[in-house]
């Protein structure tokens, strides 16, 4: 029986570690952008507080640019601890592994023109090797279902998350980040026919991210999931400025 577990992040943005609502990310109207936190503490005390409680299997994302030295800082706190997403392309994949990133994430490489390519899938696993990769399937709700959207989650692209495109991409990935980018940062809960589905069709390890606000929803991932998926939390987190969910109280969890 698989246990869902909690799995922490570090979001980068500008060079600061923050908590973001998922939907106003914009490249033309970065005054829109909504933050529900900017931390007075680095991205290296991010790491380290994860290495303490040897949380594993946590994912740093860089958003837009600026973010590299602070990146940088996380995985020299915790080399091996930490997966890197953000601006992942074939050509930058190892220097970050050799930075110490224990797993590279990509999503936008892999849609150029906001296209599914193949192509491009095999040759970034190829270089890192599948047990190296994970994909970010970052959706988007349309009706009832989810596609895939990139660019910060502002462009839709042309694949549907359904048990036929996770199949696919599993065959060159050793794990999926799914970004609910419709409830991130929302506090209002998760999308619960999304986790399911994900329960279903997911045949790797997969996080679930978006929406999380009570200890309660790792319960409700592992019922709805059969344990098949693990969950972050971000913006309820009290270490990242929210009310709603005791760190402590979820490594106690595990």
């Amino acid at each position: 029986m698989h246990h869902s577990t909690f799995r922490p992040c570090i979001d980068l943005h500008s060079g600061q570690v923050k908590q973001i609502v998922g939907g106003t990310l914009s490249d033309s109207t970065p005054e829109e952008l909504k933050t529900n936190f900017v931390a007075s503490q680095s991205a290296g005390y991010f790491a380290r507080l994860y290495r303490e409680r040897d949380l594993q299997g946590g994912h740093v994302i860089k958003l837009g640019p600026g973010n590299d030295e602070a990146a940088r800082e996380a995985l020299r706190e915790w080399p091996g601890g930490l997966q890197i997403g953000g601006g992942i392309t074939d050509e930058n994949a190892q220097e970050w592994l050799d930075a110490g990133a224990s797993k590279v994430i990509v999503t936008s490489y892999l849609f150029p023109n906001g296209e599914f390519s193949l192509e491009r899938l095999i040759k970034i696993s190829s270089i890192v090797g599948k047990d190296k990769l994970v994909i970010d399937v970052s959706c988007r709700r349309r009706e009832d279902k989810w596609m895939v959207a990139m660019d910060k989650w502002q462009k839709i692209t042309d694949m549907e998350v359904s048990r036929e495109s996770l199949d696919i991409l599993a065959q060159y990935c050793s794990e999926f980040l799914i970004h609910a980018a419709d409830v991130e940062g929302l506090c209002q809960g998760i999308d619960q026919d999304l986790v399911a589905k994900l329960g279903e069709w997911a045949t790797i390890p997969t996080t679930y991210a978006g929406g999380a606000k009570s200890i309660k929803d790792l319960d409700l991932v592992e019922h709805l999931s059969n344990g098949r998926v693990d969950l972050t939390y971000g913006s309820s987190l009290d270490i990242f400025g929210g009310e709603l969910v005791k760190f402590d109280e979820l490594v106690e969890r595990r």
